[in-house]
């Protein structure tokens, strides 16, 4: 029988590798790495082995996409932004058993899911980001197994995403495997044009983006999950949700739709690049 050890919104700046650089960005983002540190720390100590990741910069058009590979290796540079993340190596083991599962009790439930067990099909940053600060000093024979879930889901419901993570609580529970979940994308996401990108390198663009933020996050801390289900669409459409916020509301279902727990915040709401970013603890 498997579990649900821990779960979470977390952010995955690209800044976050900028700030371990030399120069005037170093140190920038420390607070962020921190909180995935203590993630980490925590996921481990509960007896996390499997790292379950919805990666809001794994883009699909069609279908739910798992990426459970035996292995993950290699050296990435952002195409998005390769002045923040060049040349940054990774290597992780992954675990096609439970992606598998995932597949098969999502489809079940009719929603088109594949599992890709592929070589050539590398993780994105929303991934990459947050298991190099999760895994940074951590012996080896602590380390996290790894899957990717596709949660940059240009033509799918948010309804059917909340199925789709309640689909995949049921799959863990049917494994063998003590699973950290996370969300990983930002709250609001309204980059700064480029003539403001440099002012805005560490504030949102819109103060509309950094009140509706605040207010969602303080619903959070308020454990008011059904509200903020409720207003999830109008939410992800006026704030520009990265990827939809389709991680977001994979979250969702996996918590269930009677959760109520207050959340933690670990990393409070700041501002990248016109962006709202948060690191975010929901208790089960």
């Amino acid at each position: 029988m498997g579990e649900i050890v821990l779960a979470a919104k977390v952010t995955h700046v690209p800044s976050m590798y900028l700030s371990e650089q030399p120069g005037k960005h170093h140190g920038c983002r420390a607070e962020a790495i921190a909180g995935h540190k203590e993630i980490g720390r925590r996921a481990r100590e509960l007896g996390a082995d499997v790292a379950l990741v919805f990666d809001t910069h794994w883009l699909v058009n069609s279908g739910y996409h798992i990426n459970c590979s035996n292995h993950f290796e290699g050296i990435y540079t952002s195409n998005e932004l390769p002045h923040f993340i060049q040349d940054m190596a990774y290597n992780y083991a992954g675990c096609p058993d439970l992606g598998e599962l995932i597949a098969t009790e999502a489809n079940r439930s009719d929603i088109r899911t594949m599992a890709h067990n592929i070589k050539s099909l590398k993780l994105e940053y929303g991934t990459l980001v947050p298991m190099r600060y999760m895994h940074m000093g951590v012996p080896e024979e602590q380390a996290l197994k790894v899957v990717s879930i596709a949660a940059w889901d240009a033509w799918h419901d948010l309804n059917e995403s909340i199925k789709f993570g309640e689909a995949i609580r049921r799959a863990i529970k049917a494994s063998n495997h003590n699973v950290m979940v996370l969300a990983s994308g930002s709250l609001s996401h309204r980059f700064s044009d480029n003539s403001d990108a440099m002012e805005n390198m560490h504030r949102w663009t819109r103060e509309f983006d950094r009140q509706m933020d605040i207010r969602v996050v303080e619903m959070w801390r308020q454990g008011h999950f059904k509200e903020f289900r409720t207003m999830l669409p109008e939410y992800a459409q006026h704030c520009y949700g990265e990827g939809g916020m389709h991680d977001t509301a994979m979250l969702l279902g996996v918590l269930g739709e009677e959760y109520d727990t207050p959340a933690e915040i670990l990393t409070e709401p700041f501002g990248s690049s016109g962006t709202g970013q948060i690191n975010a603890i929901f208790p089960l």
